[in-house]
């Protein structure tokens, strides 16, 4: 399914942010992830707060909006489903979350790219794939 505007993008980047933010909860409670549960907590906080960043720029920029079609830019390389999140190890949980983490960076740099005519909302895309980046940097330092 094609990412074609504004709202697209953002309803799109909402959606990410969700799932990441229940499959965070999920490994929280995951006892087999206990030695990584601060962490884990730590990315459900600040992914609650993305999701907070997401609805805030779409509801403040909605106004501005260019209706300029945005073009070549869709979902599929970026849906991913992670399934048995209650049962994954350790090792499994920290390569999904890595997955999902590279994921989000590379969503947010190629739609900070697209809608690169509304300055404040690319700049609001890039700080969001940064808070993902720093995540990535966690995850390799486990």
């Amino acid at each position: 399914m094609p990412l074609e505007n504004f709202g697209s993008i953002l309803n799109f980047a909402e959606e990410l942010e969700l799932q990441d933010l229940g499959f965070y909860k999920i490994l929280v409670d995951n006892p087999a992830c206990a030695d990584h549960k601060p962490m884990f907590e730590a990315f459900a906080a600040t992914i609650d707060k993305n999701v907070k960043t997401v609805q805030r720029t779409r509801r403040e920029n909605v106004t501005e909006m260019i209706l300029e079609p945005i073009k070549d830019f869709i979902r599929a390389p970026f849906c991913e489903e992670c399934v048995g999140v209650d049962k994954m190890d350790a090792a499994e949980a920290l390569d999904a979350a890595r997955r999902l983490e590279d994921r989000a960076v590379r969503y947010y740099t190629e739609a900070a790219t697209k809608i690169k005519a509304q300055p404040e909302v690319a700049r609001a895309l890039k700080l969001l794939g940064k808070k993902h980046s720093a995540h990535i940097a966690k995850l390799d330092e486990v």
